[in-house]
């Protein structure tokens, strides 16, 4: 079960008159976040029937519900409704919830034969999604926790951070705290004279790194190897945070302050710093062989494409990207001869602090 469900102090119940309904009415219910807005009003104003007067209920863990019946799962010209259950709110309204919904109900319940489903429930929102949900369910209490915070707004403070300890938020993620270091976005400056890029077309912008100031840096924690490294940068906590995992540094702090110090946010690419590399002729024909195309630099540093004729696996030709759309510059011929033409080289890519950014290899 998503633990990040919603549960609101307060719901609202509007109705449209449905003689297919044990009572007579059909209920849309949308409910107040934790900011007492009332979300998805607009959509629950076009639906009810304004001369049924709306009503406003506490949240709270309820019995007496009871399933009613299936609706839904037919196709009408080329619109699909997909199958919904019915249930009776013991206030004497009719709602419905998914099939998916029903599945993890009887998972934690049981549903007695004119009696209705056993134990108490509550309404939580998933997303847009309605979720009617067992109090029994072993994740009942997680979610009464994680919404005590988000109602009480007890979110992690600056003051609450240390490096390299691991945070929650609230959509369940965890991350580990990095430090605050200035952060550079990459942004388009309008105010150049126009530039010809390297397909022949013209643009009348370059693209330059700014300096956006101090910013917290966090990791992703997606797994007990930190394989992947997935970076947020935040200029203010604000609500993103809703509990403190651990204070104490991870053992790892040091290898992913590495892999931070590569990232582009944290140090912009350095142009000057551009490095060119020949390939040796064997490097060259096996990675042609293997991937059949590749763009890579000639002698000159401008930058060509080349490809392999596929009906000729000894021959391939080259061309310049900066006539991309023209096929007068092609040069054809062996991997030998293209190769001692163009004398390709890749390129590596490093930041200004000096670490590698990027093996054109």
């Amino acid at each position: 079960m998503n633990t990040t469900i919603f549960i609101p102090k307060t719901i609202k119940v509007g109705y449209q008159n449905r003689n297919d309904t044990y009572t007579k009415k059909l209920a849309y219910i949308i409910y107040y976040d934790q900011k007492n807005v009332l979300r998805k009003q607009k959509s629950w104003e076009g639906w009810r029937d304004k001369n049924i007067e709306p009503q406003e209920f506490v949240n709270e863990p309820t019995s007496g519900f009871v399933l009613n019946k299936k609706t839904g799962d037919y196709k009408s010209d080329w619109h699909h409704r997909k199958a919904y259950i019915r249930v009776y709110d013991p206030r004497n309204f009719e709602f419905e919830i998914t099939v998916e919904n029903l599945l993890f109900i009887l998972e934690n319940t049981s549903s007695i034969k004119g009696k209705g489903l056993e134990g108490q429930f509550i309404y939580g929102w998933s997303g847009k999604d309605l979720i009617l949900i067992p109090t029994e369910s072993p994740d009942y209490k997680e979610l009464v926790k994680y919404n005590e915070i988000i109602h009480e707004k007890n979110y992690v403070k600056v003051k609450d951070l240390v490096l390299g300890g691991t945070y929650k938020t609230k959509s369940n993620e965890e991350y580990i705290y990095m430090g605050r270091f200035d952060y550079y976005k990459e942004e388009y400056d309008y105010n150049n004279k126009v530039n010809i890029n390297k397909y022949g077309g013209r643009c009348n912008y370059v693209r330059i790194n700014v300096n956006k100031g101090k910013h917290h840096y966090f990791v992703r924690k997606d797994d007990e190897d930190y394989k992947w490294f997935n970076i947020l940068v935040l200029k203010s906590l604000g609500e993103r945070f809703i509990e403190i995992i651990s204070s104490e540094c991870v053992d790892n702090y040091a290898d992913l302050f590495d892999k931070l110090e590569c990232d582009s946010q944290y140090s912009p690419v350095d142009n000057s710093k551009d490095e060119y590399i020949s390939y040796t002729i064997e490097e060259f024909n096996k990675k042609l062989k293997e991937r059949g195309w590749f763009n890579c630099y000639d002698l000159n540093k401008k930058e060509v494409e080349i490809n392999k004729i596929y009906n000729d696996n000894m021959k391939c030709y080259c061309r310049y990207l900066e006539n991309y759309y023209s096929n007068g510059n092609r040069t054809e011929g062996t991997y030998e001869e293209i190769f001692n033409k163009f004398q390709p080289m890749y390129k590596n890519t490093y930041l200004t602090n000096g670490k590698l950014y990027s093996e054109g290899k």
